[in-house]
């Protein structure tokens, strides 16, 4: 039942933050397993949606970590996520959405993350602050820079 419900939601989290389809299906994989190994760790202390959140993009932020080539520069200077994603066979976007994932790819992780869950998923910051464990203002915070260098690159970028 659990995965039922939350594989839609916890899969596009993990996608906006490792942007290909086969990873973020890894990553939901890996996710599922450590739910399932660690559901006993779960004391309700918080709603079992942010435990899911907050597993999950700690997952995926542990898959980019392990693999940094999946992110950079390539040796003609393209940007590497901008080739996978126009590349992925699920990616329905034009290049206008690759060039904003380009943008938000170049982001520090903590802003990428909360940049991610603010502007596509429309959380507020109190549910933000509940999945990661950080306090609301400092949130406001790496959204208003993320924003900033966003802008910055698509106006170099374009």
């Amino acid at each position: 039942m659990m995965v039922r419900q939350y594989s839609e939601p916890l899969y596009w989290k993990i996608r906006r933050i490792v942007l290909n389809h086969e990873d973020a299906d890894d990553v939901l994989q890996n996710v599922f397993m450590k739910v399932w190994s660690h559901l006993d760790d779960f004391k309700g202390g918080s709603s079992l949606s942010t435990w899911l959140f907050r597993i999950a993009i700690n997952e995926a932020l542990d898959f980019l970590r392990k693999n940094k080539n999946n992110v950079g520069i390539s040796d003609n200077g393209n940007l590497l996520v901008v080739d996978r994603l126009m590349a992925d066979e699920y990616f329905d976007g034009d290049e206008t959405q690759a060039k904003l994932q380009a943008a938000i790819a170049t982001l520090p992780e903590k802003q990428r993350v909360v940049f991610n869950m603010k502007y596509f998923d429309d959380m507020k910051y109190s549910e933000i602050s509940k999945v990661l464990g950080t306090s609301e203002g400092a949130l406001k915070a790496s959204y208003h820079l993320a924003v900033g260098k966003i802008t910055e690159y698509l106006k170099i970028h374009n």
